[in-house]
């Protein structure tokens, strides 16, 4: 059970979103982030990734509140009964990926991405980039703007825009595509299982070369990037009664 009296609110430094917060603390009050039953982040899609990042140290979960534009991640914003509300949300737990940059200097750099991590031609040029899978090519050579690796939870984001397939929440399964595919001109993409490692080696590094990017933490000049799901990081996420993760995801395929 949500201890829904210890409440602590969070917002994204918009105007609109800073004001929500001040209501909310007058009507509500404000629980320190260590002490609160319940995290409370009003914003948008990317304050609630920021949130998420930030406070995956604690098994607090975390309610969103839309006062930014899209929302997929979050509820409408409404100040009455907001603890009746949280008492009756349906909490969806999901796990992050974790991406493995190796740069050209022999550097390496390490993120947690709740949607996607996404390489991205960073010259005039495409990209050239050969696919592993669990260890296995799988694509000598795929040259393209770039290419993703998403979760359920990031599938109608980035990867959607990417035309690549939106996923089930709970359903075990990642997403690979490819943006702006060149050769092989009619490769879509693959579905994968949620256990799979892919990596992804860069070709003419020097010539074509890529960044990385997990969740907006970039990696740039980039020759190798390995992505695994990470199941020791959960992430729970709240939301109103019939309008869950499944739910969207289900409904925005017959927008």
């Amino acid at each position: 059970m949500l201890d829904v009296n210890k409440i602590s609110f969070l917002a994204s430094d918009t105007d609109v979103a800073c004001e929500a917060r001040a209501a909310m603390v007058d009507t509500y009050g404000d629980t320190p982030l260590e002490e609160a039953g319940v995290i409370v982040a009003l914003g948008g899609d990317g304050f609630m990734l920021q949130t998420l990042h930030a406070t995956q140290h604690l098994d607090t979960p975390v309610y969103g509140m839309n006062c930014g534009t899209v929302g997929f991640l979050m509820n409408e914003y409404h100040e009455p009964k907001l603890r009746e509300r949280l008492a009756e949300a349906v909490e969806e737990d999901i796990n992050p990926l974790r991406m493995k940059a190796i740069r050209e200097d022999g550097t390496v750099h390490e993120a947690l991405a709740i949607n996607e991590v996404s390489l991205l031609r960073a010259g005039s040029q495409a990209a050239k980039l050969r696919i592993f899978v669990d260890g296995r090519e799988r694509l000598e050579e795929l040259v393209c703007d770039g290419a993703l690796v998403s979760t359920p939870a990031g599938s109608t984001a980035y990867n959607y825009s990417a035309h690549g397939p939106i996923l089930p929440i709970g359903s075990e399964v990642l997403a690979l595509t490819a943006m702006s595919a060149f050769r092989p001109r009619r490769w879509r993409g693959a579905l994968l299982p949620k256990s799979a490692k892919v990596r992804f080696d860069v070709l003419q590094p020097k010539k074509r070369p890529v960044m990385a990017d997990a969740d907006g933490r970039s990696a740039g000049n980039v020759v190798s990037v390995e992505i695994t799901s990470e199941p020791n990081v959960t992430h729970r996420i709240l939301f109103d009664p019939g309008h869950g993760l499944e739910e969207r995801l289900i409904r925005e395929q017959f927008a």
